[in-house]
């Protein structure tokens, strides 16, 4: 599945079961929420806390809720995520072509 389908079929579903998107604010929100959810997998998964019972522990689970929310504010604001992924990498490839190469912090092997 391409960034491309992603978006059209996150907008299929919002209109055949979803009734309409929610507003921007409030996917806003929902994404911070997303994003919370998946940092707390992540400690728990990979850092120095321990699991509650009951509570979710996969991490791809919560990527993928955090992905739903953000193809919707895309969908919401018209942004196309496949071009402005091209641009994002374009602008990181020539603003970093050496940066990170040349860091000695990323040399260093803990």
């Amino acid at each position: 599945m391409t960034i491309k389908e992603a978006q059209l079929i996150v907008d299929q579903w919002i209109r055949q079961y979803g009734v309409r998107y929610f507003s921007e604010l409030t996917n806003m929100a929902c994404l911070t929420e997303e994003v919370g959810e998946l940092a707390r997998v992540i400690a728990r998964k990979y850092g120095d806390q321990s699991f509650k019972t009951g509570e979710p522990t996969d991490p791809a689970d919560e990527m993928a809720d955090v992905l739903w929310v953000l193809l919707c504010l895309a969908n919401q604001t018209g942004v196309d995520l496949t071009e402005a992924l091209k641009k994002n990498l374009e602008k990181k490839t020539k603003r970093d072509a050496t940066r990170h190469i040349n860091n000695e912090k990323l040399r260093v092997k803990n």
